[in-house]
């Protein structure tokens, strides 16, 4: 089951809005966001909470529901905590945090999922996988070369490809007006997937649904 989840992104109040830390503006539009204190640990933002703690904030949320006789969903191999972190590194040494959080609470890389920003897929696009290719991405790579394996889950937000210029101007640049919009369809969507990841004793049962996902409502 995931025991760490790594939000990746820059650090910085010029980065804030890139399509490099749309990972960063997920969790910040997660409903259970406010009940979380980060402190400085680990080269990162770091949070820790009780695994029933953090499901019973889903369940008020709205994000999950209770069992008919009013119980937690809450599986009987799940962890004792949950652990979150955002790290302070910039991108291209996320796995310094990663690899220092994993190691001091003896997490396996299959038990961590990353939520990081895909210039391979479009705007709107979501998408769950386990392990395989990197597709160039920096954080990725870093997470990989410190863990010693690629054995890990990502939670991926379409950010799409520059039609012209460079890669690394492309995702340090912000969000076009249209792209936020887009952005305001796809997360609250998304964070139902999010709940259910940390409450699946089986995460591969989700990539059916969520191997690669287009999350646009209709506008008129």
């Amino acid at each position: 089951m995931i025991q760490l989840v790594a939000f990746l992104g820059n650090y910085g109040h010029e980065y804030a809005h890139t399509r490099h830390n749309a990972a960063w503006l997920f969790e910040e539009s997660l409903p259970v966001s406010s009940k979380i204190s980060w402190s400085n640990k680990y080269k990162s933002d770091f949070f820790s909470v009780d695994y029933d703690v953090y499901v019973s904030w889903l369940c008020d949320s709205g994000l999950l529901k209770t069992r008919s006789d009013g119980s937690l969903p809450v599986p009987a191999e799940c962890p004792k905590k949950l652990y979150f972190l955002k790290p302070l590194t910039y991108m291209n040494l996320s796995g310094d945090a990663i690899g220092e959080a994993s190691h001091f609470f003896k997490i396996p890389p299959s038990d961590i999922l990353i939520v990081h920003d895909e210039i391979e897929l479009p705007v709107g696009t979501v998408s769950l996988k386990w392990s395989g290719g990197l597709g160039g991405h920096n954080g990725l790579r870093s997470a990989k070369a410190v863990l010693g394996t690629a054995d890990f889950w990502r939670l991926r937000f379409g950010v799409g490809k520059p039609a012209n210029g460079g890669v690394a101007d492309y995702v340090l640049g912000n969000f076009t007006a249209d792209e936020n919009i887009i952005l305001s369809q796809v997360f609250p969507q998304t964070a139902g997937l999010f709940a259910k990841l940390l409450t699946s004793s089986d995460p591969q049962r989700l990539v059916s649904e969520w191997g690669k996902k287009k999350l646009l409502a209709e506008t008129k």
